[in-house]
């Protein structure tokens, strides 16, 4: 049996579907722009780009995006609850709550406190006004 990285897959993917590596591309445009003490959702985020069943897609691009320059924060991209699933993709446990901590974001028992009042949805941050 051939197990397969996920960069692997990811190259494979752009290879016979373009649309997949230009998903992750949006993403990480949009997670840069979510500000220091803020936390967003995966599917806030799959939803803002079109997208309202990929949560877990933007969990990939989340999990593949350590390596991506300009840097991605994607410590600041959280689960509907403000759960930090993510933590386990940052090497050491609490790696994903120290960089939260460091921007400001309070977090207890790997839920972000206050999360209601911090959250950036984007589809509120980023729409354009008439």
């Amino acid at each position: 049996m051939i197990v397969v990285g996920l960069c692997s897959i990811l190259a494979i993917m752009s290879i016979y579907n373009p649309k997949s590596f230009t998903f992750f591309e949006d993403v990480y445009a949009v997670v840069r722009l979510i500000p220091k003490g803020r936390v967003s959702s995966y599917g806030a985020i799959a939803a803002y780009l079109g997208a309202k069943g990929s949560s877990r897609m933007v969990g990939w691009a989340m999990n593949a995006a350590h390596s991506i320059k300009p840097k991605v924060p994607a410590h600041r991209v959280v689960n509907r609850n403000g759960l930090l699933t993510g933590k386990h993709h940052f090497g050491i446990n609490d790696e994903m709550q120290k960089l939260l901590l460091k921007d400001g974001v309070a977090v207890l028992n790997d839920k972000v406190v206050n999360f209601k009042e911090i959250f950036w949805d984007p589809m509120v941050e980023l729409s354009i006004e008439d």
